[in-house]
């Protein structure tokens, strides 16, 4: 091994050492209590050591958001096989709402902190055109690569289920399937939100909350579809009303006949 390799190796694993000081920091006793002094004596570092590798705690914490991220990606990718769309959709549903109760701090270090930390771990999937930047469905398809962006390619797996759903007849063929993603994923965030500010609810399991918010939020165009009576069903309708007025009319008639006084014979 060379001078320079070696270097490099143990730069690296510095890097490694600090982020993975920072990480249990973070997850003893939240972010608030993050700083560059606390790390370099959870090391034995010197602070102005740890400046050589991140330029500040933020840039520190956005590298655990990264890597939370591709924690998550990890999970979603085997269920990027089951078959049935709306059943995968389910079980990245679950996986996700299980990550963040799992990981609370990592959690809230990545969506409920700082924006910026988001956008940095989110990539390009955090840009305001982001639903411009996905890429093709059918490209999407592919196998993901090592260097993929993990949010990127975490919202790309939910896109691709729905996809499937809209060819499939089960969505609008209007349906932006990105947005839609997006909306899936606001959905998961809430019941995880929820769950890590106020633990009591909701109350129900939390995969059963998981299932009923997906069967409501995937059913709810079906019930917003105005159900239009059947035109061979029309016709007969009108013939059964007016046959009804006929008849009422008929009887009435003759029950003014029935009451009418008789002439007095001569």
């Amino acid at each position: 091994m060379g001078i320079t390799e070696r270097k490099t190796r143990q730069k690296q694993a510095l890097r490694e050492r600090i982020l993975d000081a920072a990480r249990r920091i973070v997850m003893r006793e939240g972010f608030a209590a993050l700083s560059m002094r606390k790390i370099a004596d959870a090391i034995e570092y010197s602070p102005a050591t740890l400046y050589l590798h991140f330029a500040s705690r933020d840039e520190i914490a956005q590298a655990l958001c990264a890597e939370g991220y591709a924690q998550l990606l990890e999970t979603f990718v085997p269920l990027a096989q089951i078959a049935d769309p709306a059943e995968r959709l389910k079980a990245l549903g679950r996986a996700y709402v299980a990550f963040g109760v799992a990981h609370p701090e990592t959690y809230r270090l990545i969506f409920m902190e700082d924006p910026s930390y988001t956008g940095a771990a989110l990539g390009g999937v955090a840009a305001p055109a982001a639903s411009a930047d996905i890429a093709p469905v059918e490209e999407s398809g592919t196998p993901l690569k090592a260097d993929d962006d993990p949010g990127d390619a975490s919202l790309r797996i939910m896109i691709v289920a729905l996809e499937e759903l809209k060819a499939a007849g089960r969505l609008p063929a209007s349906v932006d399937v990105a947005v839609w993603a997006e909306a899936f994923w606001a959905t998961m965030h809430g019941i995880v939100a929820l769950n890590l500010t106020c633990p009591v609810f909701p109350s129900a399991p939390l995969d059963t909350v998981v299932d009923v918010a997906l069967d409501a939020w995937l059913g709810a165009r079906h019930a917003a579809e105005p159900q239009a009576e059947p035109a061979a069903q029309q016709p007969a309708a009108k013939n059964t009303r007016a046959r009804k007025q006929s008849t009422e009319a008929r009887t009435e008639s003759s029950a003014q006949l029935s009451t009418r006084p008789k002439a007095a014979s001569a």
